[in-house]
């Protein structure tokens, strides 16, 4: 070949030794050319993520960790005393396992609720496992506290005696019905076990916790298989094996809770059975043709639409789900103007609320907010290709959040200043209203007004009623998630925290530069051991063998998705997954 190539051009020897040479050192610096660029994954947007401002204002953002351990103090101490409290009672009815319980307000100084009021068995597991998985998200250990093991007193919100053999929201709820509580809501229903079943994972090998996981997903599988597609209703009696119709809308978006807790049994468990329980809910979700998103479930589809595209090679479609969560329903069969709000209520960026933007102008609730990083950050690890969109929407969540805080917010911008002394700031208000209009001195032409979710569920009942326990307890999920950094803006948030019933894997940070311009933060590693820093985002390693603080330059309107991996672990790509060792570090 050489003498042709030599004879047919016409060189000499020496040219031709030097046109090789030139043509070696050519490919070799192609080569390191392309190992050092930095090509970023292609970005999904959803518009109205995109509408929401880069950098919210007032710009605060709150340690969420702080607020969320010092609630779990407060709440769950027996020995408060003072006007409504404690907050805690004892529930000794043993309504469905012969053992006692624990109630938690829903409100302070909720008049149905307490230890002397419907015989002390109203309570929610809303509010209760919502303050249990933020503990454990913290690390607080709630199968040993103050001589409790409050995991395993919440199986008795397991409904056995009635027959539906779920976790229900109420131990008994004819009482609930009795007290002022909610009739069948299907979201109500379904939503305690998706929290039971986080709990569960946080807090492993608590006695008689496997049984009842298995019997809540074979529950939801039969559920799932008698609906066949059709989730056309308010709610579905588990007992019977029928769906229902009543004065509430359809809730459709009940087969995301069902996709999510079939996949987790199917982690748990192994049985392939469950496996195609999600996916079969998950066909029951996207057949739908527009939003029917209604409390907090549908974003869970995202994640479940995500999980298995990635690691079962499924083609959902994650954009339409978002969309759906964030658009909100725009029809009037469903619950009109429910999803993420996009707005600056008076001086105040609102953006990134979840509630109605139709009811009253605005509407927004701080449990549902808190809710919905739950399954959307975990999201990014198996479709990075929304970390912009998941970043820049927590950047505007966490900022506005805090306005539900009676601290954090004016005075003249909420119902109770004068009692905002009770909550410690720990505890806040449900509810973020554009304006209000019910009469109160002072609050008809503010904006924003922070109050409760009624206001007044029951008559006669207090105004300290407007400080909500329960959403309050599920804030320990932005307290395990939001980290902030050096610059202002610049979140660091933890895709692992709540990603249960997942694989082995890293520590896994999304980053999220909202600036105009390239931003250096300051990193720490989370294992102590030295670390290699892989970002999912460009496929590449971005520094090798940190074992101490180190800095990080994010580009402008980017994110960087980090994975830390034990140094010295060789990465290899297996149909199509990065793989560290043997653990997946990105799809």
């Amino acid at each position: 070949m050489k003498f042709l190539f030599k004879k047919r051009y016409n060189i000499t020897m020496k040219q031709y030794i030097f046109c090789f040479l030139s043509f070696k050192i050519f490919a070799v610096l192609m080569v390191l050319s392309a190992c050092n660029r930095t090509e970023q994954l292609p970005q999904q947007s959803i518009a109205r993520v995109e509408a929401m401002p880069d950098m919210p204002q007032p710009h605060k953002i709150i340690d969420w960790k702080e607020i969320s351990t010092s609630f779990d103090q407060y709440i769950f101490d027996f020995n408060q005393t003072g006007e409504y409290r404690p907050f805690i009672w004892i529930d000794t009815n043993r309504r469905n396992f012969d053992q006692p319980t624990f109630g938690i307000y829903t409100a302070i100084g909720d008049v149905r609720q307490g230890s002397q009021k419907n015989n002390g068995e109203f309570h929610e597991a809303i509010g209760g496992l919502g303050a249990l998985m933020s503990a454990g998200l913290l690390g607080i250990d709630k199968t040993n506290q103050s001589g409790y093991n409050f995991v395993k007193m919440a199986q008795n919100y397991f409904n056995s005696e009635n027959g539906w053999n779920i976790i229900m929201n109420n131990t008994n709820p004819e009482v609930a019905s009795l007290g002022g509580g909610y009739g069948r809501d299907w979201w109500y229903d379904i939503y305690p076990n998706v929290l039971y079943y986080a709990v569960s994972d946080l807090f492993p090998e608590v006695e008689r916790a496997d049984s009842l996981q298995k019997i809540i997903a074979d529950q939801v599988l039969k559920a799932d298989q008698v609906l066949n597609g059709n989730y056309h209703f308010s709610y579905f009696d588990y007992s019977s094996m029928e769906g229902k119709q009543n004065h509430i809308p359809f809730q459709e978006d009940a087969a995301a809770a069902h996709a999510w807790i079939l996949l987790a049994a199917y982690e748990k468990f192994g049985d392939e059975a469950y496996l195609n329980g999600a996916m079969s809910a998950m066909d029951a979700l996207q057949s739908q043709t527009e939003s029917r998103f209604y409390e907090v479930l549908l974003p869970f589809g995202a994640y479940v639409a995500a999980r298995l595209n990635a690691e079962q090679g499924t083609s959902y479609d994650i954009t339409k789900i978002l969309e759906w969560s964030f658009e909100g329903t725009t029809s009037e069969t469903g619950r009109l103007g429910w999803g993420v709000i996009l707005d600056k209520w008076g001086e105040y960026d609102v953006s990134g609320l979840v509630g109605s933007w139709h009811h009253d102008g605005g509407f927004a609730f701080a449990m549902n907010t808190f809710d919905m990083a739950w399954p959307l950050v975990p999201m990014v690890r198996y479709a990075p290709e929304y970390a912009n969109m998941v970043g820049k929407w927590m950047l505007n969540a966490a900022n506005a959040a805090r306005l539900f805080y009676p601290h954090e917010i004016p005075d003249g911008n909420q119902w109770l200043p004068e009692r905002k002394a009770i909550t410690r700031n720990v505890i806040a208000y449900e509810g973020l209203k554009k304006t209000t209009n019910i009469p109160k001195a002072g609050l008809e032409n503010t904006s924003p007004v922070a109050l409760g979710d009624g206001p007044l569920w029951v008559e006669g009942q207090p105004d300290e009623s407007m400080f909500g326990v329960y959403g309050s307890a599920h804030a320990g999920i932005f307290g395990a998630i939001i980290e902030k950094t050096n610059v202002e803006g610049i979140l660091k948030l933890d895709c692992l925290a709540t990603d249960f019933y997942s694989n082995d894997s890293y520590p896994t940070f999304l980053i999220y530069n909202p600036h105009n311009e390239g931003k250096m933060i300051k990193y720490a590693a989370k294992l102590s051991a030295p670390v290699d820093l892989f970002d999912v985002v460009t496929k590449q390693l971005i520094l090798k063998n940190i074992n101490s603080e180190t800095e990080i330059s994010i580009p402008a309107k980017t994110s960087k998705l980090i994975v830390e991996i034990p140094t010295g672990l060789d990465l290899k790509t297996l149909k199509g997954q990065v793989v560290a060792g043997n653990t997946v570090i990105a799809y």
